[in-house]
């Protein structure tokens, strides 16, 4: 097997040969396909613990390391395991024409209609370094399952990970099928900007901006999965303590660094201080230490984790209030506490930036309409999220807001639906992966009308030369029916 490719020209080279082995096959069968996603599988199933290790040696640091092996098996393993199983066993049904009806009168004289979902060529697929595996490997299983080819291009700020991927996909892969790409932002530029036939990127909204414009040079079709504020908003009937467990566990997972990760929490302004108290306890109950606790991640490095740390900083200089969840925290490591900035003003960097970290925005409203308002003053969030067992409620959140995903009484569940779409929408990103959405957004829809073997369009009038009557004919159709 080829090694993965270093340099522009080379992303462009193996481009070329995917591209050509796609034409010369035309689309493949759905054995085929089942064939080159089992083969995925058996690479993450075989490769699973040298895989866990280098998220690991990725994200840590000291005794207790950065990122618990349990935990990267589970999100990326697991997750990357979930999309390609679910694919595998569904793409047969996916691949079937869909029938549509012809128009009249072609449908009575015997004309056909129907729609194929055929393969679009190399997908390139951008990884990110938060779920290094499952970033790559989900929109992967839709590809594949819609008889794609395929180039990777791992996060290079999770190098071992990516180095690894790397040396597992070119050794157990054909590079014609799925081949990769590592290297530094010069060859991530390089990467956006070549002649894919689709290209899928997850990461921020400011680099989602320039993939989307080196894609345009092109024309080539994106899928962006971006990220935003994802907001919670606590309704009069939320059971709060639960919402605040619930809460906890999400600001936990990962160490907040995923992109549907609460953001702000809104809660009525008479509840504040109970959830407040809340969120700190059940969050020191999941955690009881910071610097020393194996299940706690850490900041993937110390630029991300200053960062975030430089919102809190802007907010303290402020004269917000912040209330930390473990106030002892010594801060000898990249494991940190959950922080709660509690009303920042609007201007502030914590306001204005997505966090990505151990950190919660905490905002109290008096009606559920200032609340929906200020949502609507920021870019269209990846998640949503309301606590509330009132229907009428719930209702107005969701008819009066927008986001990619909600999650109803809980947080994050909607993203691991494998038979439902996860994608943004406006600053959160566009398109879909996962299930027969995922599938068709890696296909080209392609129309197929099959003309009746009898054609009466002259008996009709229809054709040159037109007798006097016929604009008569033609105008006589045009009614408000």
């Amino acid at each position: 097997m080829a090694a993965a490719v270093t340099t522009p020209a080379g992303i462009h080279a193996l481009l070329d040969v995917q591209q050509q082995a796609f034409n010369r096959e035309g689309a493949v069968s759905a054995e085929t396909r089942k064939a080159r996603i089992q083969q995925v599988i058996d690479l993450l199933v075989d490769h699973c613990d040298a895989l866990a290790d280098a998220m690991g040696a990725d994200f840590g640091e000291g005794t207790s390391g950065g990122r618990p092996r349990a935990f990267s098996i589970m999100n990326d393993v697991l997750g990357s395991l979930g999309s390609l199983k679910h694919a595998r066993d569904h793409l047969e049904e996916w691949m079937k024409a869909d029938p549509r009806k012809p128009f009249v009168p072609y449908d009575q004289l015997g004309g056909q209609a129907e729609v194929l979902h055929q393969p679009k060529g190399s997908v390139g697929i951008i990884g990110t370094w938060n779920a290094p595996l499952f970033t790559l490997f989900s929109p992967l299983a839709c590809a594949l399952a819609a008889g794609n080819r395929a180039i990777l291009k791992p996060s290079e700020v999770v190098p071992q990970t990516a180095a690894l991927v790397a040396e597992l996909v070119s050794a157990h892969l054909d590079p014609e099928i799925v081949g990769v790409a590592v290297g530094d932002a010069e060859i991530g530029a390089a990467f956006a900007s070549s002649p894919f036939n689709h290209l899928v990127f997850t990461g921020s909204t400011a680099v989602g901006r320039k993939i989307m414009r080196a894609a345009a040079e092109n024309l080539v079709p994106v899928t962006l999965e971006l990220g935003g504020k994802s907001p919670v908003i606590m309704g009069r009937s939320a059971d709060l303590d639960d919402a605040c467990r619930r809460l906890a566990i999400a600001k936990g997972t990962n160490g907040g660094q995923i992109c549907i990760s609460p953001d702000i929490l809104y809660v009525l302004a008479d509840k504040l201080e109970s959830v407040i108290t809340s969120l700190k306890e059940h969050f020191c109950q999941f955690y009881p230490t910071v610097d020393d606790n194996p299940d706690l991640v850490a900041a993937v490095n110390d630029s991300h984790l200053q960062r975030v740390e430089s919102y809190l900083t802007d907010a303290r200089e402020r004269g917000v209030r912040i209330e930390s969840s473990h106030p002892e925290a010594s801060g000898t490591t990249r494991k940190r506490p959950l922080r709660l900035v509690i009303n920042p003003p609007a201007d502030s960097l914590v306001m204005q930036e997505e966090i990505f970290g151990s950190a919660l925005v905490v905002k109290p409203y008096e009606e559920l309409d200032q609340a929906i308002e200020d949502i609507h003053g920021r870019g269209r969030p990846l998640a949503l999220y309301y606590f509330g067992w009132d229907a009428d409620e719930e209702e107005k959140v969701l008819s009066n807001t927008l986001s990619g995903g909600v999650t109803v009484n809980d947080l994050m569940m909607h993203a691991a639906m494998h038979e439902a779409p996860f994608g943004g929408v406006g600053a959160s990103g566009m398109g879909h992966y996962h299930g027969y959405e995922g599938f068709l957004e890696f296909s080209h829809a392609r129309t197929v009308f099959r003309a009746p073997q009898y054609d009466p369009r002259g008996e009709w009038g229809m054709l040159p030369p037109h007798h006097d009557q016929f604009e008569a004919m033609m105008r006589a159709q045009v009614t408000k029916d």
